[in-house]
């Protein structure tokens, strides 16, 4: 018997995800034909996943794999997911509240009241980059940041949570999942559509 080669080695992807960008690399639904997929922003390699995913308008972090044991261990509950958030309004205390403790939401059609979770404000508003379809003008009310971290990923969750307490999110960031935080500047800095590979997604 000819001797077996070893099995390729998986291979992972941190990808700072765009505005308008679905998070898959194909769709046969024909409202999504002209939709913008992962697979224009970098060459993966055959059978890279996305472990979780971005709706379209949201943007940030993305982790990308081969190893489908390590996107489910990531997408796991517990999992530590970080947001930032623009609302469409002032940020209260009493919002803030309601957001650690949890809040209803609609899941599939039923009503869902959401694990308690880590909600701060954000001052100074972080430096992000620019959005490719700008938020509206300030001139149409005031807008403030929040930072929140869930350990569940229920769908459009974040937009919904924050829509709950009054606040509508106007923009939508991820910067960390797990142990894997987006870098927003410096010479470790991703710009939108850009991708990194790396060893592991875990500290050695």
């Amino acid at each position: 018997m000819l001797p077996q080669a070893p099995p390729a080695a998986h291979r992972h992807f941190i990808l700072n995800k765009p505005y308008g960008y679905l998070s898959q690399f194909r769709s046969e639904a024909v409202k999504e034909r002209n939709k913008r997929f992962l697979g224009e922003l970098h060459d993966f390699p055959p059978g890279t996943m996305a472990i979780g995913r971005l709706d379209e308008a949201s943007e940030g972090l993305l982790l990308l794999t081969t190893d489908g044991r390590l996107s489910e261990q990531l997408r796991s509950p517990g999992v530590e997911k970080e947001y930032y958030a623009q609302l469409d309004g002032l940020l209260t205390a009493e919002a803030l509240a309601q957001l650690r403790a949890g809040v209803g939401i609609n899941r599939d059609g039923q009503a869902y009241f959401t694990r308690p979770a880590r909600a701060e404000a954000l001052s100074p508003a972080p430096a992000l980059w620019p959005r490719a379809r700008a938020i509206r003008a300030d001139r149409h009310g005031p807008t403030s940041w929040l930072a929140l971290t869930l350990t569940e990923g229920k769908y459009r969750q974040v937009r919904q949570m924050t829509a709950a307490v009054g606040l509508p999110t106007l923009r939508l960031v991820r910067v960390r999942v797990g142990p894997v935080r987006l870098s927003l500047d410096g010479p470790d800095g991703l710009p939108p559509g850009s991708c990194r590979e790396v060893v592991s997604f875990f500290p050695i």
